[in-house]
């Protein structure tokens, strides 16, 4: 039989949200001249960086490393213990070396420092032992002591790698910035993947376009314009001289519904589509990203609407791009 839920547990959860949060206040609350001078090295180094440590903290310098490679700073992870079978060979002068260490006391890392030294590799240690021998050797630190750990023992590392974590982002995303990465640049090192997708699905690869555009002359009916919103399934109607264009206005399903609420007399549905397609209705270009666009379609004023039409520079439509075709790439 599965054991039954207790309130214990809701509560311990909680618990551990709120250590995480003194912690990761109290990280914040020292960050000062240190980081920005270990962001100034990083920034300047002309080789690699390489992060290392033991333990969780070999798990968040792995993760570490990792953003840092992704936003534009060439980074690897050593694993500490392997380092001093041969692996420390792989670091150059020219290399930064990040440790992560909770006590800054790991035998393994020991191992690392008169190495490092003499090879004029700067050591940066985030730890959160200021008084350790990794701190007193390294050439930065960054203090990353927390008050407690949301262990109920005080040994498990929980609070402590959330917080060493967050650090490590701190560096990656000043960095970031500091180097101007952007949008194409990500998209260099992210070519697959919802990030892929993110960065280089447009518009022009959704849109419906051709015997899919759903188009009605101002002349149709009421009638005629429902039939082609439920043929083509877009939830609209372009009303337009031709398929070509001008637009002169959108009749979506929802107003349709809305008309028919009000509308008077057997003959309603028999009256033009012009009489009642809204003007101005929202467009965008084809080059538009598709996540910008399904922005412009959740933020739409006065509520969020389901498609819109593609025009080229002229105002000529190109096609219509439905909600529904960005949610089925992946990119919501």
């Amino acid at each position: 039989m599965p054991e039954a839920p207790r309130r214990e547990d809701l509560e311990r959860g909680r618990e551990v949200f709120a250590r995480a949060r003194e912690a990761l206040a109290a990280v914040a609350a020292r960050l000062d001249e240190r980081f920005e001078r270990v962001v100034a090295l990083l920034a300047s180094c002309e080789g690699r960086v390489v992060v290392t440590g033991l333990g969780k903290s070999g798990h968040v310098a792995a993760k570490l490393a990792s953003t840092l490679s992704s936003t534009g700073t060439p980074a690897a992870f050593l694993h500490a213990a392997e380092a001093t079978h041969g692996d420390l060979g792989f670091i150059r002068g020219e290399d930064v070396c990040i440790i992560v260490s909770k006590s800054g006391a790991g035998e393994e890392l020991r191992a690392w420092i008169p190495f490092l030294l003499a090879r004029g590799c700067p050591v940066v240690a985030i730890t959160g032992a200021a008084g350790s021998y990794l701190a007193r050797e390294a050439d930065h630190v960054l203090d990353a002591a927390v008050p407690a750990e949301a262990c109920p023992y005080n040994l498990a590392p929980t609070a402590s790698s959330t917080a060493a974590m967050v650090l490590g982002d701190a560096l990656a995303i000043a960095l970031l910035e500091r180097r101007g990465f952007g949008p194409e640049d990500f998209l260099r090192s992210h070519p697959g993947g919802v990030l892929g997708r993110r960065l280089t699905l447009r518009v022009e690869d959704l849109m419906h376009r051709g015997d899919e555009l759903p188009w009605v002359s101002p002349d149709a009916s009421l009638r005629d314009t429902l039939m082609v919103i439920i043929r083509l399934g877009l939830g609209m109607a372009c009303v337009m001289p031709d398929p070509a264009g001008p637009l002169l206005g959108v009749l979506t399903d929802g107003d349709l519904k809305r008309l028919l609420v009000d509308g008077e007399g057997d003959g309603f549905l028999d009256r033009p589509v012009g009489e009642f397609a809204s003007p101005n209705p929202r467009t965008v270009r084809a080059g538009t990203l598709a996540t910008d666009a399904l922005t412009m379609m959740e933020t739409n004023r006065p509520g969020p609407i389901t498609s819109l039409v593609v025009v080229d520079a002229g105002g000529a439509v190109l096609g219509v791009v439905h909600l529904h075709d960005i949610l089925r790439a992946g990119l919501s």
